[in-house]
This record gives C-alpha cells, structure tokens and sequence, in this order.
C-alpha cells in the first residue's frame, strides 16, 4: 500500500471521498480549514496501477447504499491520502478516492463530531466487476435502495401471499425465481490486470443493501416474538458491534492477496476450474476473515445496529494443534481482539455428531431465546443491553465425515460456515480442526416436521463452530471446548448441551443463578424432560411413556434427594452446567479436567475392561472429581427451575443400545466412586457436617449398588413366589405358573444368546416379542399380589378380634401391602410435592409393565457387552479439501477458493438447498466416483451378510438350548414338571420359608430406599423456600 504524503497545512483538500456521502469535520473547521464540505474529482484507485484493488467483486469497496455514522476505524478500501503521521508512521487522517463521475463528495476524516452531508444525484451502487469508469443508474425500490431483481420479486404483493415459508427459499429467506440459474451461470470475469487486495480488514464500511420486505404467513408478519410485546421492547436499544483486526498476530498492517490464472475453459464446469490465491500466514497459522454472503446482509440491513465488521466477516482457522496447545500455538478467538476484548460470562458447548438440521436447530433455537431473556432483564447487575456479548455458543462437530449435510447447511445458513476455505494440512502440517466465527443476527423461527425456518434474530450471538477432522468421540469434542476455546475465553460459567436438547426460554439464566447465588457451587444441572410431542401424543408408545416416568421420578426423588447432600453422582452431559474455575486443574496437572479426559486414551495406552467401562460414564467421574478436589469444598447442586426437553428413543432395539453404554459406564463409575470414597475425608476441605451427610449418602449409593447387581435373581424370586402362592390358591394357577417359568427361562436364555452374538438393531423382533412377553407376566404378577393381599385381609378379618399386632405378624398383608403399598404411594406424595403429578396418570401403569425388561434385558445386554466400549468409528476419513502450501515469498497458495461474490453466493445458496431438502442432480458418474459407489455398496452388503449369519448362528444355538433344555426338564422333573405331575418334595417347606425371608427383606429394602428418596426431595424443597 502506498500513501500520498502531504501535509495538512490547511492549503490542500481536508477530505477524502467515499462513494456519495460527504461527512463536514468540525475539527478542521475549528483550525481554520474549510475544506472539509468542498468537492473535488480524485482519480479512481481501480484505474490507478499505482493503487490497485482487489480483482474481485467481494474485495472491492461499494458505495453506501444509506447514511450511517462513521466507524471509529480508520481503514476502507482502495487509496489514501495521508494527511499526516504519528511517531510510529501510523496515518493520522486518511482519505479514500474512488471514481464518481455524475457528483463530486468529500468525505472528511474521522471525527466523533462529523454529520453527514449530502449533494448531487440519487446515490448509486459501485462495482468494480461492473463498469468501472461510470457508475450505473438504477431505480429505486419501495425502501429507497436500489432495485434489484430481488427486490422486483419482494415488491410484487402476490409473494407474500401465495409464498410458501419452507426451505425451500433459503429456508425461509425470499428469494427470487433465478436461483437455480445463479448456481450454473458463469462467474463473471475478472479484472484484466494484475492486483493486489490491501487487506480484508479494510472493508469494514463495505454497505449492506437493501432491507427486503418482512414475511407473512396468513396475513401474519412473521418475526421473534419475546414472551409478550412489552418485553419485546427492551430489544429496540442500539446494536452494537465491534471491530478487530485481521492481522492479529502479525506486524504488517495488511496482507497480500495475488491471484493466479483465472482463465475459464469453456468444456470444464465452473466448479472444477482451479483458481488460485495467495495469502499471508499470522504466525504460521492461517487465519482468514471472509465475506459473509449478501443474502444474510440483507437481513441485517432494516436492523438498529451499527456498520461493524463484526457481523460482516467470518472469521476461518485451520488448527494444526492438539486442543492443549491451542494458545501456545498462537491461535485466538475473535473475543480477545475486539478493542475492548470481552468478557465472556458464558459459554455454551453443543456437541453433535451426525444429527439431522432438526435436532441441532432445536438447540440453538433454545440456546437464541435464552440470550433473548438475558438480553431482557434491564434489572440484572450482569445481564440486560449487551447481555449477548457475555455469551460465546460452540458448536463441535464429532467429525466433518460424520457430520449430517444438513445440520452443515443450517450452520452456513446462520452465517458460521462457508464451504471452500478449509483446507486439509497448512505448510504440510495436518488440520486437526476447522474453526469457524462468527456473530449472527439470524434466527431460527420455527422448526415443523422436517423444515427449519429462519428468520431475522431481535439479539446476536457470538458463534463458533468447530469441525474436527476426524471422528475422536465426544470427549474430544469437550476437550476442544474446555481446553482450546476455554484457557482464550476464560468463562465463568460454562453450559454443555446435546444437539436435540432444547433448554427451556430461562432454563439457562436459572442454571447461571445457581453458581451466582453459592460460590461454593461447582455444577449443577436442571431436569431433563422427555419430548412427548404435539398434545403429547408420544405418550401412545409405551416405550416413550415409561421413559417419560423414569426421567420425571430421577427429577422427583433423585436428584433432589442428592443435591440436599451435596454429591449428584452425574450431572448428565446432555443438560448441565460448571463453574470454569472449579474445572482447571492444580498446577501440577492434577484436577477434575485431567481425571475427566483421561478416557479419551485408554485405548492407546491399553486399559482394562474395568476402566474403560467406567469411562463410558466419565460424566460421573468428573461430578466425584469435582467434589473430591483437593483442598476445595465444591458441591453439586439441582436447580428444578431449569429444564430442557430432549428425544428418546422410540424403538427397543435403539434403547436397548443406549442403555448398554449408560448401565456399563454408571455401574463402574459407582464402584469407582465407592472406592476412592476416602479422597473426600482425606483431600477435600468439607466441614465435618458435609462429611458426615456424604458418608450417609454414599451408604445409600452401595446399598443400591447391591440391589442392582442381585435385581436378576431378586427378580425371578419374586416371581417364583407370587406365581406359586397364587397356585395354592387356585389349582388352575398352578399349572400356568409352570407355563410362565418355562417361558420366562427360555426368554433369559434368549437373551443371553442374543446379547452374545447379535445387536439389537439386527434382531429387533426378538427383543420387542421378549419384552411383550414380561410385560404380560407383569401384569399376571401384579394380579397374583392383588389377589393374595385381599385373601390375606379375609383372613385377618374371619378370625376376629382384628388388632394392629396381628395385622403385622401376617406375613403376606406385612409384605406385600404395607411395603408395596408404601413404596408406590411415596411416588406419588413426592410428584404432589414437586406439583407434578400427571405422569403418575399417564406413565406409571407402561412404566410397572416394562420394569421386568429393564433387569432382564437391560441389565443382561449391558453385561453380556461389557468388551465393547465403542463410541463411533475413529478415525473416519472425509473428502479431501486440498492443502495449503507455502510459497518462497512465504505466502499460502490456496486452490479453489472462492474469491469472487458469485462464488460465495451459489456455495450458500447451494447449504441453503440442502437445508430445504431439495433433491441434488446427480453428477456425471466417471471411473473413479463409479469405483467409489461400488466400494460403498460392497461395503454395506458385508454388512448386512454379516448380521445375517450372526442371526443364523444365534438361532441355531437358540434351537440346540432350547431342545435340551426340554428334555432335561422332562427326564428330571425339575423346572415345575414334578408339580404337574402332582408329587411333592420333602424340601418344599424349608424353601418356602426360605423364599419368605428373602421377600421380606427384599420388599423392606426397596420401600426404605423410597422412603429415604423422599426425606431428601422434601429437604430439598424446604430449603429452597428458606433461601
């Protein structure tokens, strides 16, 4: 870059020029210099070799297309006027000079005192790709900007009308009828001559254009709503973004972009023709800031905010570091680097793997309603205006092989991703990760069925999506959070979400509360709800229905009872939430995040079948890390004022799989807790009450420890005994109660065998006929109690004289009515208490029905499994995107990139296709791509034949136990045989007694843990109504 030095002396021009917009500086008309508000014709730094500009159409300076205040920043576009240096040869007062030719504009140095001042034509928009000596003449549309075929298409009335809100325009932006010629049509030319591009930086007064109309549905405009429109009107106050600059890292005050041969061969697509650019690298890094595309700067252009760069530019880094070493490796986040570098109160992780748009919209459209509330709540010392800047939201993708085009196409559609910047390795180094920011304005409105809707956002938020190169599991995943974009943000909080995980409007300022109100408080978690659908009409499946009781008495009794102790055993990844500063580790390296991501090496450093179980839950380890910590006194905390929805599973082969990983991982993860129990009276700093309440609290946890690990044989001896003593009664009973143990025995067995040797999503019929069958002895046993409870209560009654000591000694009414009685009419005091009864209504009759299936199957698949400790497949290769290479001059050449405007604009209308679902033509099959198709294909066929033979070997060895298994029982008649056959044991009493016993004390057990659950939630409560 080169600057004309001439003095300000007061004799020269006082002013620059940019575009149409002359601005008066009241400095220099304070010394005297009037100069500012006069007009002159500079020449046009296009047409100038000696101040060329960039050869394309986004690296060129246009026009404003409205008035706005001046930036602080001091640098645009094209050629300057130095008028005037500082001791460090920095340009005190710069003026820019682009070619007009129907006006002539001074635009006056910058001044927080300038007003704009305005003279000649109508102001016209400038494009060097177009005729660069003559700026074109253009109509205005309805809005004062200037007509484009967009706006033809926004102006006619009939749009709005018959306009179908679908992805299908961008998925929700307008668009018009030329779209699928845009994505074919030829890029236009470039420049003839040779240019060089001072610096992306520099286009911070790059003008938005004009603001489309607003949609309607129905006659309805469609915009954010905010719980009501008095709320709403908080959001009317000054958006304020910032500036930064490109070249954080270097000394240049620029970089240099060259472009290679940009000539076009007429026989080769558009896509397939290389392009080359060259730039500079900060550090060793490359760090790019793009363009964002027009059509989101259209949506910005009717917003109250302020022209910065912030919400023009994304910002792209290739890391070619491990998370640990990502600031000693000199790479940064935008938030650092704004001139008041901002606090970040918040950070909110969501990690996703290969998860449709949908589910990852769910998310962030809870994650933009909470910035939404914080951003509202004027009264807050912390949040209120500018409540979005204290909160960064992460994205991580597990994999840019894995991740779903879809949800990729969402991201771009938000502005935080653009295709055809990243690269493979920088300087032969290998990128591990892909780190896109940006801070975005727009919003998703409504997510039905299988469409997202986005629309323009009443608040921003500062966006990071972080794509991995390979698979690595989502531990690697926090790691990047934690490790890399934590040690830059350093954030108070910080926020872990699931993609299809959607947190209530104030779910997150709830959990924010918690830390804010205790110091003391480390974690803390909110009460994950099952999504039960539109009029809840999910709650039809039994699976989702049981599902849906299991979560809300965790909530109920659970969590509530433990966070009165101080110790959750996990705080679940899914919806939960940590104080940053109680996650570092000690200076030696020892801490809760080094326990915590220990598990992502295991594998390489050969770990047993025990620990690598246990780090299946390692959400578990880091709660017990946490509270152990030496010489602190952090505690866990519930907060029911949170919540977040989130799927389920509805098929019994997909929740057979997710409990595998769940009951492995907290089965090992307790027996670890249990273990290093004494690092919490040894290292920790609790008081002696904390102490004591967690050495109660950890009994509690080994007695439930045991109840699980014996709930198989509990289980059939329960049945044995209810199904036997209902035959006593009733002769016919006997013979289905052998009915039922031959089957019952036969379904165990097929359990064993189906759990060694086949996944439950090959043999899903079996699983689901296996738990229909204990769905049905279910509700004979549930009958056989009733049955027995009321011939009890005659007997009593028959007898006469009935006194309270007597009902006590009858072991039956003892039993199975006063123990069972109690321990399901506690779950119902507890829901009443917590003022959430409806699931007792709606899922607590599916929930007794499948409870045979969560020891009988669940637990038998869990352990049959224990070797397979899989998260996903590591390691999964992606197409290539290319590398970028160093050249002499120490430069990176990048290959097909895109550098033009057009380029940028058909890549996103390309995401914004695949967000709206919109079938692809399929490609010209060459060699190389058929050969890849067939390698695919052969590959799924493997698969498939070898869950087929996996299928006949299971049924093979199911038919060869089965046959024996009949044959044994007939020879010795045992399994029931002798009882058809109406013959007697001489043991039959001593194992009746026997079985008494262990009702006894198996039903007592059960009813003293409920009862203990509920003396916990009722704490809980009280105290929170105290505080």
């Amino acid at each position: 870059m080169s600057y004309n030095n001439n003095n300000n002396n007061g004799t020269g021009p006082g002013a620059g020029q940019y575009g149409p917009y002359g601005y008066y500086d009241e400095e220099d008309d304070y010394n005297g210099n009037h100069y500012a508000g006069q007009y002159h014709q500079p020449s046009d730094p296009f047409q100038n070799p000696q101040h060329q500009s960039s050869s394309s159409d986004r690296l060129a300076a246009m026009a404003p297309l409205h008035p706005r205040e001046p930036s602080p920043r001091r640098h645009m576009s094209g050629a300057y006027d130095n008028y005037g240096v500082d001791a460090m040869g920095t340009p005190d007062r710069l003026s820019y000079h682009p070619q007009t030719t129907n006006q002539d504009i001074a635009y006056g140095g910058y001044n927080s005192m300038q007003t704009p001042s305005y003279s000649g034509g109508i102001p016209q928009q400038f494009s060097p790709i177009q005729d660069r000596t003559q700026l074109p003449s253009i109509a205005l549309n309805d809005y004062g900007a200037p007509q484009t075929p967009n706006n033809n298409l926004y102006n006619d009335d009939d749009f709005y009308a018959h306009e179908a809100l679908t992805a299908s325009s961008f998925n929700a932006f307008p668009t018009d009828d030329r779209s699928d010629e845009r994505l074919t049509a030829p890029l236009p030319p470039p420049l003839v001559q040779d240019t060089t591009y001072y610096g992306a930086h520099e286009q911070q007064h790059m003008p938005l254009t004009a603001p489309p109309a607003p949609y309607l549905q129905d006659g309805v405009e469609l915009q954010d709503r905010f719980q009501s429109q008095e709320e709403d009107i908080g959001f009317d106050h000054h958006i304020a973004g910032e500036d930064y600059e490109l070249n954080t890292f270097a000394k240049e005050a620029y970089d240099d972009y060259s472009f290679g041969d940009e000539s076009y061969d007429e026989d080769i697509p558009q896509e397939q023709q290389r392009r080359k650019i060259e730039v500079g690298l900060l550090n060793g890094n490359l760090i790019l800031d793009c363009p964002v595309p027009d059509r989101i700067l259209e949506r910005y252009s009717g917003k109250n905010i302020d022209d910065s760069r912030e919400f023009k530019f994304m910002r792209y880094q290739a890391a070619t570091c491990d998370p640990n070493e990502f600031m000693d490796q000199n790479f940064s986040l935008r938030q650092r680097y704004y001139k008041r570098p901002r606090e970040c109160e918040m950070m909110v992780v969501i990690t996703i793997y290969n998860e449709e748009d949908v589910l990852l919209a769910r998310t962030l459209k809870g994650v933009f309603d909470n910035i939404k509330h914080m951003e509202g709540r004027k009264r807050s010392s912390t949040w209120g205006q500018d409540a979005w800047k204290k909160i960064v939201v992460v994205i991580v993708a597990d994999g840019r092989s894995k991740i779903n085009e879809s949800a990729q196409a969402l991201l771009a559609g938000l502005g935080v991703y653009q295709e055809g910047f990243a690269r493979n390795a920088v300087n032969d180094k290998k990128v591990v990760s892909h780190i896109y920011e940006y801070s975005s304005m727009i919003g998703i409105s409504s997510i039905e069925k299988k469409t997202v809707k986005l629309t323009s956002a009443a608040v921003p938020a500062q966006l990071i999506f972080c794509l991995k190169e390979e698979n690595k599991k989502k531990i690697n995943s926090h790691r990047w959070a934690l490790q890399a974009f934590g040690k830059v943000l350093d954030p108070k909080v910080v926020v872990l979400l699931d993609a299809g995980t959607q947190p209530g409007k104030d779910s997150l300022y709830h959990l924010w509360k918690e830390f804010d109100k205790d110091p003391h408080v480390a974690g803390t978690c909110g009460e994950i709800k099952a999504m039960l659908g539109p009029n809840y009409k999910k709650l039809l499946n039994p699976l989702i229905a049981a599902q849906n009781f299991e979560y809300k008495m965790s909530n109920i009794l659970d969590k509530p009872m433990e966070s009165a102790f101080g110790f959750i055993s996990v705080l679940p990844g899914a919806f939960s939430a940590y104080r940053y500063e109680a996650l570092k580790n000690a200076p030696n390296g020892d801490g809760p995040m080094a326990k915590y991501f220990e598990g992502e090496t295991l594998h390489d450093k050969g770990a047993g079948v025990f620990k690598a179980n246990m780090y299946l839950a390692e959400d578990r380890i880091l709660c017990f890390e946490l509270v152990a910590k030496r010489g602190c006194s952090w505690l866990l905390k519930y907060c029911r004022s949170a919540s977040a929805e989130t799927d389920v599973p509805e098929e019994v082969h997909d929740f057979v799989s997710q409990r595998r990983r769940w009951l492995n991982g907290s089965f090992f993860a307790a027996i670890y807790s249990i273990v290093c129990f004494h690092k919490l009276m040894t290292q920790s700093s609790h008081s002696l009450g904390r102490k004591i309440a967690l050495c109660i609290e950890f009994v509690y946890q080994f007695v439930s420890l045991l109840v699980s690990w014996f709930s198989l044989a509990s289980y059939f001896l329960v049945f044995r005994i209810l199904t036997t003593g209902l035959g006593e009664l009733y002769n016919p009973c006997k013979y289905l109660s052998v009915v039922f143990l031959w089957l019952y025995l036969l379904s165990v067995v097929t359990t064993f065998i189906l759990s060694f040797g086949n996944t439950p999503r090959g043999t899903p019929k079996f699983y689901l006929v296996i738990m229909v069958f204990f769905a049905i002895l279910m509700a004979y046993m549930l009958a056989a109690a009733i049955v027995m409870a009321v011939k009890a209560v005659q007997g009593i009654f028959e007898e006469g004289n009935v006194t309270a000591v007597m009902l006590i000694k009858n072991r039956v009414f003892r039993d199975l009515i006063v123990s069972t009685a109690s321990t399901y009419a506690l779950y119902f005091i507890a829901s009443f208490l917590h003022l959430k009864p409806m699931h007792m209504f709606t899922s607590f009759i599916q929930y007794l029905l499948l409870s045979p299936s969560y020891v009988n199957v669940l637990n038998i698949y869990a352990f049959c499994n224990l070797h397979d400790i899989s998260w996903g497949t590591k390691g999964a290769t992606a197409q290539s995107l290319g590398d970028a290479k160093i050249t002499e001059d120490g430069k990176v050449e990048f290959v097909d990139a895109p550098i033009t405007t057009e380029e940028i604009n058909s890549l996103y209308e390309k995401q914004m296709d695949i967000l709206a679902h919109v079938p692809k033509p399929k490609p010209m099959m060459t060699d190389e791509m058929r050969k890849m198709e067939e390698a695919k294909q052969k590959e799924k066929d493997d698969e498939r034949t070898k869950d087929y033979y996996a299928f006949i070997r299971s049924m093979v060895v199911l038919t060869w136990i089965t046959s024996n298994f009949v044959i044994i029982a007939l020879v010795l008649e045992t399994g029931g045989v002798n009882e058809l056959a109406g013959h007697n044991t001489n043991d039959t009493g001593g194992l009746s007694s026997r079985s008494d016993v262990f009702l006894t004390v198996i039903l007592w057990i059960v009813a003293f843990m409920a009862a203990f659950r509920l003396c916990g939630t009722v704490y809980y409560l009280v105290s929170r109504m105290v505080k």
